[in-house]
């Protein structure tokens, strides 16, 4: 389980599932496409192992399978087996302690990104065509930034989470990866909701500096990349650069209990903890797993935390999401970094590591907070690591979103190529 082989260390097991059989196979939308699955949905008759060992031995095989699954199959695609994860989904770094660090193929000595590390390493190194990852904290979107690939975080509660081991429920959505597009959207297809009426044109894109300015480094040009790249295409009217921070403290009168700079955000924390400790509590406390480091020390916090002050967070969330909806309205586009740099080194000291963590979450929490849909796009490899931004709209306009991003990729690959002084074949 988990050997480095010839993948990537991306496998817990192997195994495949056929979609059904039927007359018109070949009309099935997913038909001839290969996918993965996070080791965090059921399966009937196969333990679901969340990332460790303890959880496999002390559980009993699934008695049910996951929708998520059941309608990919449905959709003609085959499934070659369970990918690995970070423990209790508990990180997003991608590495594990049990069975291994998936090998990033876009940068070897570099972590991949978690909780969906597996998912996203299988993808990235071309042994599926898709793969489907859960998002809680950041658990597609980081590992697709730090990967390569793309990867989307459907608006909360829009796609199935039943028979998918919870980790905080009031953030907890499935997404999945891709190389392309395409593909992308072809699994969005089936897995999203059918679209209630025409997709329409973007009529503005908020692409705020200070979300820029958390980036550990402006080398790669994002920010400028993206505005050039919206102007080519939609018109420079359509940019609006306003500080979202400035936005957010005007806006969002409960911020201030919950957040005193935001590039140090954490707020969904409080509840997160609070989830997690009423769903695996009794569990930690009774078989006592071997966790590994940095996994134990913050799964532990939480078990230990008391509970914090909900009410107030529940008027946070209301007012965030109210807010955010006013600034991106039906028809807007919130474009971020997905992550505030390159991928960290395998093995970073602890302290550096925690740093980058905290900023990474002022950006995820974005969407995890007002429940909004985001797609993590790459640009491509500069200085020899990867390099992604990220799209964001309204809470149930997922298709619009990905319409969006057809629309403009082509674009945004012409500026980070001229941005980086590269030939388009370089990219």
């Amino acid at each position: 389980m988990g050997s480095k082989g010839g993948d990537f260390g991306a496998f817990m097991e192997k195994f495949e599932l056929l979609p059904p059989q039927s007359q018109h196979q070949q009309q099935l939308p997913l038909h001839g496409l290969t996918f993965a699955i996070k080791d965090i949905f059921d399966i009937s008759g196969r333990v679901t192992g969340f990332g460790n060992p303890d959880w496999a031995r002390t559980h009993a095989p699934a008695a049910a399978t996951s929708p998520v699954v059941l309608a990919t199959l449905a959709a003609g695609a085959t499934s070659v087996g369970k990918t690995v994860m970070d423990e209790m989904a508990y990180s997003i770094n991608g590495e594990n302690a049990h069975y291994g660090t998936p090998t990033n193929p876009c940068a070897p000595d570099r972590v991949p990104g978690g909780s969906s590390s597996g998912s996203a390493v299988a993808v990235a190194a071309k042994l599926v065509d898709f793969s489907l990852g859960t998002d809680t904290g950041g658990s597609v979107r980081v590992p697709a930034a730090y990967c390569g690939i793309f990867g989307l975080r459907p608006s909360h509660g829009l796609v199935s989470t039943e028979n998918v081991i919870p980790m905080a429920q009031m953030f907890d959505t499935v997404g999945w990866f891709a190389r392309d597009l395409s593909t992308l959207s072809r699994v969005s297809s089936v897995l999203l909701p059918p679209p209630a009426d025409s997709i329409k044109q973007p009529t503005q894109f908020t692409i705020p500096a200070d979300c820029f300015q958390i980036l550990g480094s402006q080398s790669d040009q994002t920010y400028e990349v993206l505005n050039a790249s919206v102007a080519k295409k939609f018109g420079s009217h359509a940019v609006d650069n306003r500080n979202l921070g400035d936005f957010l403290s005007n806006n969002v009168p409960s911020i201030g209990k919950f957040i005193s700079d935001f590039s140090k955000s954490e707020a969904p924390s409080v509840p997160a903890l609070s989830e997690f400790k009423a769903n695996h509590a009794v569990w930690i406390n009774t078989v006592k797993p071997n966790l590994g480091p940095g996994i134990r020390e913050r799964v532990h916090e939480a078990i230990a935390s008391e509970e914090g002050p909900m009410e107030d967070f529940y008027a946070l969330r209301s007012e965030f999401k109210s807010a955010l909806t006013a600034l991106v309205k039906d028809d807007g586009i919130l474009a971020i970094p997905t992550v505030p740099g390159s991928p960290p080194k395998l093995r970073m000291e602890a302290a550096a590591l925690e740093n980058f963590r905290a900023r990474a979450f002022s950006l995820l929490s974005i969407a995890g907070l007002s429940g909004f849909c985001q797609l993590s796009i790459p640009l491509g490899v500069h200085n020899g690591l990867p390099v992604s931004v990220s799209l964001v709209a309204r809470h149930g306009a997922d298709r619009f979103l990905l319409s969006v991003a057809q629309e403009l990729y082509q674009t945004l690959k012409e500026e980070a190529n001229k941005a980086w002084g590269l030939t388009s074949s370089s990219l």
